[in-house]
């Protein structure tokens, strides 16, 4: 299973910028969906995630303003963010929860970091 990551980039202050995930592979289900992002020198920390019924989480500080919504269909999963601010410059990883047999466990798996950089 491999997740790929896409749509970090450079924005100015105010912009907006959509980020997706999507994952390949042989596998079962995905369940839980999310983004996550690191600042330099800091731990990851949760932005947004889904479920597959669609129950939806947010940061505090992106309420309002992130969007995450997925494609059961396509294992996708897109970030939209919109009002993005300096302090939004982060490197972003999205995570799945997945299940590889219909009597198994779920793993988590990462997607490689995308660099979101907000400019002032």
């Amino acid at each position: 299973v491999q997740l790929q990551a896409s749509g970090g980039g450079l924005v100015q202050a105010g912009g907006s910028l959509r980020l997706s995930c999507a994952a390949s592979g042989n596998f079962y289900s995905v369940n839980n969906m999310g983004w996550y992002r690191q600042f330099p020198g800091k731990q990851r920390e949760l932005v947004a995630d889904i479920t597959r019924g669609g129950m939806t989480t947010y940061a505090e500080s992106v309420k309002g303003r992130f969007a995450i919504s997925r494609d059961n269909a396509k294992d996708t999963v897109t970030l939209t963010m919109n009002s993005l601010d300096p302090e939004d410059t982060a490197v972003y990883y999205c995570n799945f929860y997945i299940q590889q047999r219909s009597w198994g466990q779920e793993y988590s798996y990462w997607g490689q970091g995308t660099l979101v950089t907000v400019s002032s």
